[in-house]
């Protein structure tokens, strides 16, 4: 947002401020016979009245260069300076109208508004105080004295609460701050900084943005917003402020450097999607491979090239591998229903139905109307239903003639293989979690003679198909004797 749109003391309620001024102006006898002159400060006042800024900016430019020892000129070109957010225009043509007019009181205090607005609270109390010697009753200079003073303060303390990394009691004071001053670069910039180490780099962006025109050659601000952008992964955004900075100086080696990594990496991104949209998805994870190497230090991509790589993965049909990614994608963003969506998919593509219902049911926690996951979650949840029951005999590895000690042997390897305490990744130590409670209640039905032969009566199903404990079994109750702990 430039300043000239800007919402405060704009350049056409400081017009008006001066109307009553401008209205005691005998412009007979001061302009003679020019006509031309007095053409171009109607149409100027006309233009401004009806917000048309630049056209009015226009005329006053050809009246001042007519005849440059009209005060009254000056006056109203400052008047559409400060509507355009051109303050410094306007200090100076007030400047320079107070040289015609030393005794202009009102001049002054406008000019002291400006300085106050800008930060500059020294100048501005030089301004109040000259026009409270000469007009002592002067109101409105009394009044922005005082906040004059009230601003120093409050800068004064804003910095010491910085400087002592106290960061929110900074931003509170430094509220009150831009109230005072809304042109000052400097407590926006201060502002910023306290947001972006309390990670809010949206609030950061927004005081920023007009300190980069604010000051003259502003190349840092527009390089820190290119940056904050970027991390956001704003990159239409973030390319277009650092091409700010190089219209300023195109030789800059900061601002290039950075213009070529976000050019980079919007190619990569680019390239990637096009590649999933004509279904080349190993082409897509080369790219997002990519990305990955070009940018490793910002969250956002590496999250994003993660997210589509778990989805080309479940395109190809590489579930296990898919698993991995999604997994490594969901904890870096678990709230991500596309994740969860794809996890979920590779789920069902490795036959793990029960993971899938459940990433289907927690993404639809974070979104109830969205009509996939919806699908998605019925149709993993139907495939779960017709599951063949367990067969204890396969889950063991052991034949239905196994007598007990070949059982209790083959309990022992498969728990060894399975027991969760040997995996790292969430979704494989949960996996592994319920593998182990099925090894467990496998060789306790199997070596208890009455409990084998109902399960062998039963069609060798259990008749739980995993909806629960067989035979009233669980081994995490106090009577069980198979027990292992979870190592988060």
């Amino acid at each position: 947002m430039k300043p000239g749109r800007w919402k405060g003391l704009s350049g056409v309620q400081f017009y008006f401020s001066l109307l009553c001024v401008i209205l005691d102006f005998q412009l007979d006898g001061v302009l003679g016979d020019n006509v031309e002159i007095e053409q171009h400060l109607e149409m100027g006042r006309k233009l401004l009245e009806s917000g048309q800024l630049a056209g009015a900016l226009s005329h006053y430019h050809s009246a001042v260069g007519k005849i440059q020892h009209l005060y009254l000129t000056y006056y109203e070109r400052a008047a559409v300076f400060l509507a355009m957010g051109k303050s410094k225009s306007a200090l100076s043509d007030l400047t320079r109208a107070i040289r015609l007019k030393p005794d202009d009181v009102i001049a002054r205090v406008q000019m002291g508004n400006i300085l106050l607005k800008q930060g500059n609270t020294q100048k501005a109390r030089e301004k109040f105080q000259a026009v409270l010697q000469r007009s002592p009753d002067q109101e409105e200079a009394r009044h922005q004295l005082m906040r004059a003073n009230e601003l120093e303060e409050l800068q004064e303390k804003a910095h010491a609460t910085h400087h002592r990394r106290d960061y929110r009691t900074t931003i509170n004071v430094l509220d009150r701050v831009v109230v005072l001053s809304p042109w000052d670069p400097e407590s926006l910039e201060l502002r910023a900084e306290c947001y972006i180490h309390l990670g809010n780099t949206r609030k950061a962006i927004q005081d920023l943005t007009p300190t980069a025109w604010l000051r003259n050659d502003n190349r840092a601000a527009f390089l820190k917003l290119s940056t904050l952008h970027y991390s956001l992964g704003e990159n239409k955004e973030s390319i277009g402020h650092v091409r700010e900075c190089l219209k300023l100086n195109q030789d800059d080696k900061k601002c290039l450097s950075h213009f070529k990594q976000v050019k980079k990496l919007i190619e990569l991104l680019y390239s990637a999607e096009e590649h999933i949209k004509e279904e080349r998805y190993q082409m897509a994870i080369y790219n997002y491979e990519s990305v990955m190497k070009t940018e490793p230090n910002v969250p956002y991509y590496t999250n994003k090239a993660k997210e589509r790589i778990c989805f080309c993965l479940v395109k190809k049909k590489m579930a296990a591998k898919a698993i991995d990614i999604c997994s490594e994608a969901h904890q870096r963003d678990p709230r991500n229903i596309n994740i969860l969506r794809d996890r979920a998919e590779a789920f069902i593509l490795n036959q793990d139905y029960e993971e899938a219902v459940e990433d289907y049911q927690e993404a639809m926690e974070f979104d109830m109307e969205n009509n996939e996951i919806r699908d998605g979650l019925k149709r993993a949840q139907e495939l779960l239903e017709f599951t063949p029951k367990k067969d204890y005999y396969k889950i063991l590895g052991v034949k239905r003639s196994a007598n007990k000690e070949e059982i209790i042997h083959a309990y022992r390897q498969q728990a060894k293989k399975w027991h969760p305490d040997k995996y790292r990744k969430d979704w494989e130590k949960r996996k592994a979690g319920k593998r182990f409670i099925d090894i467990t209640s496998a060789k306790q039905v199997l070596t208890n003679p009455e409990k084998r032969k109902k399960f062998d009566s039963e069609g060798g199903g259990g008749g739980q198909g995993g909806q629960g404990w067989p035979f009233h079994f669980n081994p995490f109750e106090s009577g069980g004797n198979y027990r292992f702990k979870f190592h988060h």
